[in-house]
């Protein structure tokens, strides 16, 4: 059989962060009752006229402007013609042939070096109505229309269909995440809705430059779920074609239930909608000079943050990467670093420790319970020897994490002072040492991996609290 390759292309829709809908007084807020956020303008009533909500323009232009695209002094708004049941005036205002932004990229880590992943455009529109399939009393025989999100402020980003797999998806989606949310463009939420992704996918034979015949992915409500329909699509296809038959082009489902994507409709081309210039507003025009005010209050950005990261703190390229993905993650660990003195232990303790205590509390990187000071006064505690490392990790710092209190007066109240005594670690060394002859003889034969067994007895001895680099060298000492 030939080797083929992917071509993946996708279509993220962000939800700007505003307090009313692109173009009425609605609110936005999420979880309101059903069709109580609604008004004649987001109804479609006949005479009801849209007028732009200028924080939604800045919102987008400056999502447009981190993710390095040209924005436009000039676009236009354009009706996008369809009927579904929760598109109340049987068309969208979107932009189509003059958008808000164009060109621009995301650089990514493909697992071989960086890679940037261009983009095609970046266009405002309005978001549709929520059709409601399951979940109330009639869900048996009836479909639900809710209309509250109708009329909410979107942007729409459109990659060049340049990702080579399912892989590439999932990273492309995480930076440019988040990218939106360093900036405050989106709240970035997928289980709202306020992120929410479409993916296009191809197959074609390695070294071909024509595209094969696409399907468009619906229903992603998470980056994993994203990277998991690809890879089903994407061996779908591939069976398909070897078997000598043609992939038909057709939007489908991913059921996550299931693990398989479903035939939902043909695929619709830009002449189906019959876009047209939306006749009740007027062009958007945007002077150069407000265009450039908007790029000077960009905040550092995460690529930035992390060479600075990088060059300032010497982290591993992994440490810098997550580190640097959310914002308030990385203002977190540069205040422990600050007051620490230590940026290695503070990446370390934050990665592997804090975040797993968030992960187990449900919590992301904005509702860190626990103080940055905390956290550094554990680090210096660390360093200066008065507790070890494993004592840090395995007691203090989740009872820090649950109740905030300090570490040194937790460490006196709990006897939880590291042993640097040197007389009383020879104690301990010479049990072990009585016990364990035969991992003494391998260590005297030349097996000095054995070693770090009796330092394991030896901090077992000592409930922990043994400084294992001082037991390590008495050791040394005592063996010979």
């Amino acid at each position: 059989m030939p080797a083929y390759e992917t071509v993946i292309g996708l279509e993220v829709h962000a939800q700007l962060q505003t307090r009313t809908k692109i173009f009425c007084g609605c609110s936005t807020s999420f979880g309101g009752p059903a069709n109580s956020q609604t008004c004649p303008v987001c109804l479609g009533h006949p005479g009801a006229l849209p007028v732009l909500n200028r924080r939604a323009v800045e919102l987008a232009v400056r999502g447009a402007l981190a993710l390095g695209c040209t924005v436009n002094p000039h676009s236009i708004f354009a009706r996008k013609n369809y009927f579904y049941p929760d598109l109340p005036k049987g068309y969208q205002i979107s932009q189509f042939d003059e958008p808000l932004a164009t060109g621009g990229a995301v650089e990514i880590d493909s697992g071989e070096g960086p890679r940037s992943i261009p983009l095609i455009r970046l266009h405002l529109e309005e978001d549709a109505g929520k059709s409601i399939h399951e979940g109330l009393p009639e869900s048996d025989r009836w479909s639900h229309i809710d209309l509250n999100r109708s009329g909410v402020p979107l942007v729409e980003i459109v990659t060049e269909p340049e990702i080579r797999g399912p892989e590439e998806a999932y990273r492309f989606l995480q930076r440019l995440k988040s990218l939106l949310r360093y900036t405050e463009v989106t709240d970035g939420n997928m289980e709202q809705g306020s992120l929410r992704c479409d993916a296009n996918v191809s197959i074609r034979p390695e070294g071909a430059s024509e595209l094969g015949t696409r399907t468009e992915l619906k229903n992603l409500n998470s980056f994993r779920n994203v990277q998991r329909a690809l890879e089903f699509e994407i061996e779908r296809q591939r069976g398909i074609v070897e078997a000598g038959g043609e992939v038909e082009q057709q939007t489908v489902l991913w059921d996550a239930a299931a693990g398989e994507t479903r035939p939902m409709r043909g695929k619709e081309e830009a002449h189906d909608y019959r876009y047209f210039p939306e006749p009740d507003l007027p062009p958007l025009r945007l002077e150069p000079a407000w265009i450039e005010a908007q790029r000077a209050k960009l905040p550092e950005l995460p690529a930035a943050r992390k060479r600075r990261l990088l060059t300032a703190h010497a982290l591993s390229e992994y440490e810098a990467q997550l580190l640097t993905l959310e914002a308030p993650l990385a203002d977190y660990f540069e205040e422990v670093a600050a007051a620490s003195g230590n940026p290695k232990a503070a990446a370390n303790f934050i990665l592997n420790d804090l975040l797993r205590e968030q992960n187990q509390a449900g919590l992301d990187e904005r509702e860190i319970p626990l103080a940055p000071a905390r956290l550094a006064e554990l680090i210096r505690l660390v360093d200066a020897g008065t507790v070890s490392v494993s004592v840090a990790r395995q007691e203090l710092l989740p009872e820090m994490y649950r109740t905030g209190c300090d570490p040194a007066e937790l460490v006196r109240s709990r006897g939880l002072e590291q042993l640097s005594d040197a007389g009383a670690l020879k104690t301990l060394i010479g049990e072990v040492l009585e016990d364990c002859p035969a991992q003494v003889e391998q260590y005297r034969g030349g097996k000095l991996g054995v070693l770090g067994y009796l330092v394991g007895q030896v901090m077992r001895r000592s409930g922990g609290k043994a400084n294992p680099q001082r037991v390590r060298e008495l050791l040394e000492e005592e063996i010979g």
